[in-house]
């Protein structure tokens, strides 16, 4: 009598060949900005030994991905996306899972992770899961080659 069972999602490293099936989720999910080239970010974590994308798939589809690196201190997080019509089963529990067991294989004590502000749906997820706000305020600007406080060092 009881429904059904999805089968559960396989998680493990992307490859460069999950390049454009990787963006086109990200796309989908809202997490790019036109500031920044997913393709590169996508490029620049398999190219690293401190980062990696993890996905999760269902029968090959690529079905949710994390971007997951390390600073020799601190673990962060980006690019939780899971496809829409598969929320809400669990997926992102599990990739953020896999990305927090990624981290303990590499001595990282400290997860964390930036959400913009009024994402609430985002914070609830991640609360859920046990993260909590940080006293911390981010500080940023873009980097360019002709910035002359960069130039004068």
């Amino acid at each position: 009598m009881g429904g059904q069972r999805l089968p559960g999602p396989l998680i493990g490293a992307a490859g460069a060949a999950d390049a454009v099936a990787v963006v086109a989720l990200w796309q989908a999910c809202g997490l790019t900005r036109p500031w920044n080239d997913p393709h590169t970010d996508f490029d620049r974590a398999l190219m690293a030994g401190n980062a990696t994308i993890l996905l999760a798939r269902i029968d090959a589809a690529i079905v949710g991905s994390v971007m997951v690196g390390q600073d020799g201190h601190r673990g962060w997080v980006y690019y939780l996306a899971v496809v829409p019509e598969r929320r809400g089963q669990g997926i992102g529990g599990m990739l953020m899972a896999a990305a927090e067991a990624w981290l303990i294989a590499a001595g990282i004590p400290k997860v964390q992770l930036m959400v913009r502000g009024g994402n609430d749906a985002a914070l609830g997820f991640y609360r859920k899961l046990g993260l909590e706000r940080q006293d911390v305020v981010v500080l940023g600007r873009f980097l360019t080659a002709t910035d002359s406080h960069l130039q004068k060092r």
